[in-house]
Formats: structure tokens, sequence, C-alpha cells
């Protein structure tokens, strides 16, 4: 694994662990057709990592989809990395996201309860999947912040960590994340997005070793404060045409 000088956008640093804001397009750890150019190259041309993950994932606790941006945790060390990973386990860490979806749910907030596994026909999707055929218990909590129209600014905390869990349990409300490639219809929203509209915008857990709250807020991206005033303005004036 060869480290890589790729900037990172530190949001908290010491000795134990790193927060950093990932930016879409970035890989969290090296896997088929992206060996290099990853967060774990940048991560190894700053600091020391845990090695808990092994050579292909040192220090990495939690993941984030390529284009799925904000703030993610890294373990410097083998304790902090077990550590971390016992409040996940928990439940104790918060790991809350701001999306842009498609529509307007019908109530204020909601829990989405269904099991995530891969999709028995497509294997790079993911899908909602019975236990008993393999899915694994998927909870995530949502809330509406703003309606815009035929669009609504949601946070989503995460209760587990399914991959695509966010994606998956959104499509399944009927309400896919705007510019998600993968589980939404793929209806321009006349907005060049990197990707989907999704971004971990809060993480808050205990430090390692001092038990002291640690609290990292990363600012969404460029591309999501730009959909998000179109859409504003849209909703403020509403034209058929544009809807």
């Amino acid at each position: 694994m060869q480290p890589e000088a790729i900037p990172l956008d530190i949001l908290y640093e010491d000795d134990s662990l790193l927060i950093v804001n990932k930016p879409a397009g970035l890989v969290v750890h090296p896997s088929a057709g992206h060996e290099a150019g990853t967060l774990v190259n940048a991560l190894l041309a700053h600091c020391p990592l845990s090695e808990i993950g092994g050579v292909q994932r040192p220090g990495i606790v939690h993941r984030l989809d390529k284009d799925t941006t904000g703030a993610i945790a890294i373990a410097k060390t083998d304790l902090a990395h077990q550590h971390l990973q016992a409040q996940l386990k928990a439940k104790t860490a918060r790991r809350e996201y701001l999306g842009i979806v498609y529509g307007s749910p019908k109530t204020e907030s909601g829990t989405v309860d269904l099991p995530i596994g891969r999709h028995r026909v497509d294997r790079k999707k993911m899908a909602v999947v019975p236990q008993e055929k393999g899915g694994r218990p998927a909870v995530t909590h949502w809330r509406v912040l703003e309606r815009l129209g035929n669009y609504t600014l949601m946070q989503f905390q995460l209760e587990t960590g399914r991959t695509h869990q966010i994606r998956v349990h959104s499509a399944q409300m009927g309400h896919p994340i705007v510019g998600d490639p993968v589980y939404s219809s793929g209806k321009s929203v006349g907005v060049n997005l990197p990707g989907q509209a999704l971004h971990a915008w809060r993480l808050v857990l205990q430090h390692p070793l001092s038990g002291e709250v640690i609290e990292a807020q990363a600012p969404p991206p460029a591309a999501f404060i730009t959909l998000l005033d179109v859409l504003r303005r849209r909703a403020a004036t509403p034209d058929p045409k544009t809807r």
C-alpha cells in the first residue's frame, strides 16, 4: 500500500483519532478497480494508522460510499480502533446525514426498519432482503428539515451501518436520494451533481482515552448548497416546467 500526498480536509485530529470531511469521488479504501488514489492512501502519507483493519483498511472504522461526502472517523491506534468499533456496535456513536430526496414524505419523521442484503440479480446493488434470505438488520431514523416543492431536505440518523443503507431505505420509502445513479430514476434536477445528494453532516463520539464527547460537523459541499438554493428558488416561484 503506497502513501499518496492527497489533500485532506481535517475536522479534528489528535494522537488517537482523525476526523476528515471526505469529498465526492474519493473511495475510502482500495478495492477492485480502485487500487490507488483512495482515502487510505492519503491517510498513510499523513499519519500512523491502526493495524486492525489489515493492509487494505488500516484505521478504517466505518465507511462512506464513493460519492457520499462528509465526516468519517479514522483510528490512529489499535486501542482507538477497538473503542470506536465498540461505540458503533453499542449505538452510542451518532452519525447524522443530510440528504435531498425526491417527493415529499407524508409525515414529519419516522423510522425505516428493514433488513438489507445483496441484490439477488444485480450484485453491485443492495436491496431490502428478508433476514431468512441473508438480509442483515438495518435501521434508519429520518425527519423532514425543509419541504422544497417536489423535493425535501431530510436529516437521517443511522442506527446500523449497512452498505448503501440510507440510499436503499430512501428508495424503499418512495423518496430516493436526488442524483443517486443506482437507486433513483435519474431524473435531472438541472444542477451538475458529482453523485447522490447525501452528506455525512455530523459525527458524535466519545474520545477513546479521555472519554470526552467529540462532535465534528462537516460543511456540505458546494454542489449540495447550490442544489438547495436552486430548489428553494423553484419552491418560492413554482413553475410547472421546472418541477
